[in-house]
């Protein structure tokens, strides 16, 4: 589903100077029909093992609450089962929602988590709620109305995990002086000028929020200010990626996500559905147009077409890094899907 014309006016993207592009996998622990969260983890495990003999970078959980098909909403936990699971692979957040933890909160869990598995915890962060407004006035309570700064809560975050913050009376134990790289997640144009104001890396979720992605990476490359953390801008895309050895089959296995984000899309929210043979008798015209959207960055197909997408959509948009995410009604067709866009991602590098 990927759209050639949105990436036409952008063929004078900066080069990317980090090297060869990194893979790394989004999981919202998704809980699939006649299944339960418990399964959801263990097959999240699974997966982490299996991305990281794919040379797979960063296994990441997203914050979300109150949705019966997301079970990553105790995204800190998840990150200590998947990383005592797994031996080499990143594992970190995508994100936490900053606005429903106290920094002292946050910098003490991931300074934990960091202690455990040092060298391979990073804090993606994101300043929406995550959830329903309901479910984030029960999340802060009081501090529901209360006005809220992201960048503030950032810098927080930076001076609890920085060495020099040893002599203050309010300390990260664990989490003072330990290296857990910030990243700043977001999905339109206001977080990527905070990523570039603040020197930070910068995720972009087009993988559901395609509208601001071209313009909102344009302006953090241009408005990027280094930092002790990072000397030139780094960009990272969320995109959705459902691989097979065909293409028929890959589309018949998209319909799985197709059905989730009609959920989205209509507020009747399900588990994540089996295929189906057509979603002609599913969407009515208005809801095909806004699914489309949605997964307008999309890689579906079998190898030779998602080489295709994949290169055009590298070579237009520069970014240093794709973290994909694959809502996959069958645990073994999403691992082999991953499987696949590994060794398309390898095989790209190559030539």
């Amino acid at each position: 589903m990927l759209s050639e014309r949105l990436l036409e006016k952008e063929t004078n993207m900066p080069v990317n100077h980090f090297g060869p592009v990194l893979y790394s996998v989004l999981d919202l622990a998704t809980v699939i029909e006649g299944k339960t969260p418990s399964d959801s983890f263990h097959n999240s495990l699974a997966l982490a093992k299996t991305a990281e003999q794919l040379g797979y970078t960063r296994y990441w959980f997203a914050e979300h609450h109150n949705m019966a098909s997301v079970a990553s909403s105790a995204t800190s936990v998840l990150i200590g089962y998947v990383a005592g699971g797994t031996a080499t692979i990143r594992v970190g957040s995508g994100g936490i929602m900053l606005p429903n933890h106290a920094p002292l909160i946050v910098a003490e869990q991931f300074g934990t988590l960091a202690s455990l598995y040092p060298g391979r915890i990073d804090l993606g962060l994101g300043r929406a709620p995550g959830t329903d407004q309901l479910t984030a006035l029960a999340i802060r309570g009081e501090n529901f109305r209360v006005a809220y700064n992201f960048p503030g809560d950032i810098q927080k975050l930076q001076n609890f995990f920085s060495s020099e913050n040893s002599t203050s009376s309010l300390r990260a134990i664990p989490g003072e002086g330990l290296d857990i790289p910030i990243w700043v997640l977001g999905s339109s144009t206001d977080s990527a000028r905070i990523a570039a104001a603040m020197g930070l890396p910068y995720a972009f979720a087009s993988h559901f929020a395609p509208t601001y992605f071209l313009e909102a990476i344009r302006l953090y490359r241009q408005n990027f200010q280094p930092s002790a953390r990072l000397k030139e801008p780094y960009v990272m895309a969320c995109v959705n990626v459902v691989a097979a050895d065909t293409d028929a089959e890959a589309q018949r296995l998209a319909t799985s996500v197709q059905q989730l984000f009609l959920g989205v899309i209509s507020g009747k929210r399900k588990l994540l559905q089996p295929p189906v043979d057509s979603m002609e008798t599913i969407l009515d015209e208005s809801e095909a147009f806004a699914v489309q959207q949605m997964l307008t960055y999309s890689f579906i197909g079998g190898p030779a077409t998602i080489e295709k997408q994949l290169q055009l959509f590298l070579e237009q948009t520069k970014v240093n890094e794709v973290m994909v995410t694959s809502h996959i009604y069958d645990h073994a067709a999403r691992v082999y899907s991953y499987k696949v866009f590994a060794e398309v991602m390898k095989k790209i590098q190559l030539i």
